[in-house]
C-alpha cells in the first residue's frame, strides 16, 4: 500500500520543474564572489596574439556575467611581440561572479538578487555570431572558464577538427547567475 501511494504521488509531482530549473523570472540572493584563473589557449585551427585574446576572454567573461568594475584580464609572458600571434597565449584573469548565497552569507550587506539570465556566448561583437574558426577557443571557453560561474543547461554544438574550420561554427548557449536588475552605472538595484 506504501509503494501505491509513494508511485501516486511521484505521478502528481510535475516532472518539468526542480528548484534548480526554475524560471528566469524567479530571484534569489547571491553574493559576489571573487574568482582567478591563468588560461592558456592551446588550439591548432586559429591562433591569437596575447592581446587579441585577451579581448576575446574579456568580452566572454562580461556575457558571462563577471562584475565589469573589478575584472582585469592581463596578458601573460608572450614570446611574439604585440598584435602577432602567439604559439600559446594566455591571460590571467581576476574577477568576482555571483554565486548563490548561503546560509551565512544570506544576511551579508553584500547580497544582492539575482536570477537566470540566458546567454549565447558571442566572441566577435553583440552583432555576429562566432567565427568558424573559434570552435577551439570557444570549447576551451566551456571546459575552464564556465565551471568558474554558476550556471546551468549549457549547450555547446559544433564539431571541433584540427586545423580546419567547422563550416556551421559553434555556438555555445547557457544560463548564468546574474544580477536581477542593475541601474545605468552598473550598481545592483535592492
Amino acid at each position: 500500500m506504501a509503494a501505491l501511494l509513494s508511485a501516486a504521488f511521484l505521478l502528481a509531482v510535475p516532472l518539468c520543474c526542480t528548484a534548480a530549473e526554475g524560471t528566469t523570472d524567479e530571484t534569489q540572493p547571491a553574493v559576489w564572489t571573487p574568482k582567478e584563473l591563468t588560461f592558456v589557449y592551446q588550439g591548432f585551427t586559429t591562433k591569437y596574439s596575447c592581446d587579441g585574446l585577451r579581448d576575446k576572454v574579456m568580452r566572454a567573461l562580461l556575457q558571462l556575467g563577471a562584475r565589469k568594475k573589478d575584472l582585469k584580464v592581463e596578458e601573460t609572458a608572450c614570446t611574439r611581440g604585440f598584435g602577432r600571434p602567439d604559439i600559446f597565449p594566455g591571460v590571467r584573469i581576476k574577477m568576482n561572479v555571483l554565486a548563490p548565497a548561503t546560509d551565512t552569507s544570506a544576511d551579508s550587506p553584500d547580497v544582492v538578487q539575482a536570477r537566470w539570465k540566458p546567454v549565447d556566448l558571442k566572441l566577435k561583437s553583440n552583432d555576429f555570431p562566432t567565427d568558424s574558426t573559434e570552435c577551439e577557443l570557444v570549447e576551451q571557453i566551456k571546459n575552464k572558464i564556465l565551471p568558474l560561474f554558476t550556471n546551468r543547461n549549457v549547450d555547446l554544438r559544433g564539431d571541433c577538427v584540427p586545423f580546419q574550420a567547422s563550416p556551421a561554427g559553434s555556438s555555445l548557449k547557457l544560463e548564468v547567475l546574474a544580477p536581477a536588475a542593475t541601474d545605468a552605472a552598473g550598481a545592483t538595484k535592492k
